[in-house]
């Protein structure tokens, strides 16, 4: 496990080597508690371009709130609440097929590494159906435009278009993929597989047969 230096982490960790030098004590508690394999890493002092990778989701959710609500005034639990949606919202992406099957459209999510399960909700009224009368219906605002901006760069950046240096791989009949749908709720993705290639000229895939839960659609590559 790699971190920053923050002092909630640096309690955690000494947390777990308490707990470690107490399982040698008591065979019990070492067999229940304590961490196998678990090593814990901090990155340079003053260095969070080191963390790239979790200060990239930092860097993704301040740039997109500011949009949204830098405007805006809170309370405290008006605020919190906010966060946590757009929380739900980070942690519903898809990473990963869940497996190779392909009657499988089900996928990865850092939901499953929190709760062990997507991250659902109940389904709600796009934004554009929601008005600003009182503050709850504000915040439902608030978040379905964080989460349409959001999932538009989202989705670009997995399908960014560097100049053509090389040949590269086409898609392939069994592929998990995302199709967008900009009218889907803030943490619910469209997935598919492939099912039937159409080939160009030049032997190139750019459109394709998707298998969905509601049936067979064709849709470009981009």
């Amino acid at each position: 496990m790699m971190s920053d230096n923050g002092r909630t982490l640096i309690g955690a960790k000494r947390s777990l080597n308490l707990i470690t030098i107490l399982g040698e004590i008591s065979e019990d508690i070492s067999r229940k508690y304590t961490v196998h394999g678990l090593t814990w890493q901090f990155i340079p002092p003053y260095a969070p371009h080191m963390g790239g990778l979790w200060e990239a989701a930092v860097k993704s959710f301040k740039i997109h709130f500011t949009k949204i609500a830098s405007n805006h005034k809170f309370t405290f639990e008006e605020f919190t609440t906010l966060l946590v949606r757009i929380e739900a919202v980070l942690h519903s992406r898809p990473i990963s097929p869940m497996s190779q099957y392909p009657d499988d459209l089900n996928a990865l999510t850092p939901g499953h590494f929190l709760r062990g399960a997507p991250i659902h909700s109940i389904p709600k009224p796009t934004s554009e159906n929601l008005s600003l009368i009182n503050k709850w219906q504000r915040l439902k605002v608030l978040h379905h435009q964080f989460s349409k901006r959001w999932k538009t760069e989202y989705l670009q950046e997995l399908h960014k278009r560097n100049k053509w240096k090389g040949q590269e791989s086409n898609l392939r009949e069994g592929d998990l993929v995302i199709i967008k749908d900009g009218l889907l709720p803030p943490k619910e993705w469209k997935l598919g597989r492939i099912v039937n290639l159409h080939l160009a000229p030049d032997q190139n895939v750019r459109v394709v047969d998707i298998r969905t839960q509601s049936g067979i659609v064709t849709r470009n590559t981009t």
